[in-house]
C-alpha cells in the first residue's frame, strides 16, 4: 500500500530567510494525521537565503540528517565541529544525551537548499556525535546509494536507528529496485523531478509511505533526485 503525502499539502512556514515544508508536524504546524511515520519524525524540506540561518539551539535524544540540494550550509557544535555541507554530502548530528548547534547559509548571493531529517533513536542518553560523508553524483546515478545505516555499513554515515536511508540520481527511462523484508516499511520523498513508485506517479516534494510491500520500484520520468528510508514497519 502506497499513500501519498502532495507537496502542496505540506505544513507551510516562512520568515524573511526561511522558506519551509514540512512533511510531518513541526513547531507552528500541528495535524494529528501526520505526526511522523515509522521512525522518522521530520522531514523539512528548507530554503535559506543568503547569510540566513538557525542561531545556536539545543536538542537532545534525536537523530538528525542533513541533506544539501543546493548551495552550501555552515555548521557549528558545543562538541567543536565546524564544517560546510555541500551537495552530495551527508551530515549526521546525534544530539543524545544533548547538543548545541547552529546552520547557516555562507553564501552572500546563493540560497541554500536542503532536507532536514530527524529520526528517532532507537535507545535514548547515548554520547552525542557527528559524522559527515561525501557521497559523489557518480555513486549515486542509475543505483540506490546507501548513504546512512545503523551499522556504517558500506561506508554509510552511523544512525542509531534499525533504518536505512538511499539516495539515487535517476535520468528519464532508468529505474532501481529495493526489496522490502517482512515487517518493513518505507517512505520516498522526491527532492527533484517527476518518477512513479510500484506505479503510482510522484513529483518533486511528494512524499510517499509505502507499507505492506516487498520491493519498490522506481522509474523515472525526468531526472530525479530521491531518498529512500527503508524503515521499521509502523506500530
Amino acid at each position: 500500500m502506497i499513500t501519498v503525502r502532495k507537496s502542496e499539502d505540506r505544513g507551510h512556514f516562512a520568515i524573511d530567510w526561511l522558506d519551509s515544508r514540512h512533511s510531518f508536524s513541526f513547531g507552528e504546524y500541528y495535524d494529528p494525521r501526520h505526526l511522523g511515520f515509522s521512525a522518522l519524525r521530520v522531514i523539512n524540506e528548507d530554503a535559506i537565503a543568503p547569510g540566513g540561518g538557525f542561531p545556536t539551539h539545543p536538542h537532545k535524544d534525536m537523530e538528525i540528517i542533513t541533506y544539501v540540494l543546493e548551495g552550501e550550509l555552515e555548521h557549528k557544535d558545543s562538541l567543536g565541529t565546524g564544517s560546510v555541507i555541500r551537495p552530495g554530502e551527508v551530515q549526521r548530528m546525534s544530539a543524545g544525551t544533548g547538543i548545541r548547534h547552529s546552520e547557516y547559509n555562507p553564501s552572500p548571493d546563493q540560497a541554500a537548499r536542503l532536507l532536514q531529517i530527524w529520526l528517532l533513536p532507537d535507545k535514548q542518553g547515548v554520547a552525542p556525535g557527528y559524522e559527515q560523508k561525501a557521497f559523489p553524483a557518480s555513486e549515486r546515478e542509475g543505483r540506490l546509494r546507501l548513504v546512512a545505516s545503523p551499522d556504517g555499513e558500506d561506508g554509510s554515515v552511523r544512525i542509531h536507528q534499525n533504518t536505512k536511508l538511499y539516495a539515487t540520481l535517476l535520468k528519464a527511462g532508468e529505474t532501481a529496485t529495493l526489496p522490502l523484508a517482512g515487517q518493513r516499511a518505507a517512505w520516498v520523498q522526491v527532492a527533484k523531478g517527476n518518477l512513479t513508485v510500484n506505479g503510482v506517479a510522484l513529483s518533486a516534494g511528494d512524499g510517499a509511505a509505502v507499507t505492506k510491500e516487498t520491493k519498490l520500484e522506481l522509474a523515472a520520468n525526468d531526472n530525479v533526485e530521491v531518498l529512500v528510508f527503508d524503515l521499521p514497519a509502523p506500530q
